[in-house]
């Protein structure tokens, strides 16, 4: 006798759904960006910061959101898309840490971070197209 795990599935997805409501509304995003310091995550909530004088107290705090609004919307500036970001990440602080060790120069630890990095990502290319 099986159970039926969709119940509990169809559960959490509304309480997803539920928290992105919540969290999407505007007087909720705007303190919740004021308390934490971190960018609102809908412009109705940054616009009610600003309304609230948040920003005219707080010079500069609204330099993120700016930041993340210029220009016009790409493929290229949807955020980032960068498989196996974590091991690429590593690479990067392996071959910065050899650097300042002495073990190599600056631009040698950028050129091999550069074609390991490459590699890594040829790989995961060749995965994702399977």
């Amino acid at each position: 006798m099986g159970h039926d795990r969709s119940g509990a599935v169809a559960d959490r997805i509304q309480a997803v759904a539920e928290f992105l409501k919540y969290i999407g509304k505007p007087e909720v995003d705007s303190t919740w960006s004021q308390k934490t310091g971190y960018v609102p995550v809908t412009f109705a909530g940054y616009e009610l910061s600003k309304q609230q004088g948040y920003y005219t107290k707080n010079v500069g705090a609204d330099l993120p959101v700016e930041q993340l609004a210029r220009g016009s919307l790409t493929p290229n500036t949807r955020g980032l898309r960068l498989g196996r970001l974590p091991e690429i990440r590593n690479i990067i602080q392996e071959e910065l840490e050899k650097a300042l060790q002495g073990g190599q120069t600056a631009q040698q630890a950028m050129d091999v971070a550069v074609t390991r990095g490459n590699k890594v990502l040829r790989e995961f290319a060749k995965a994702v197209k399977a």
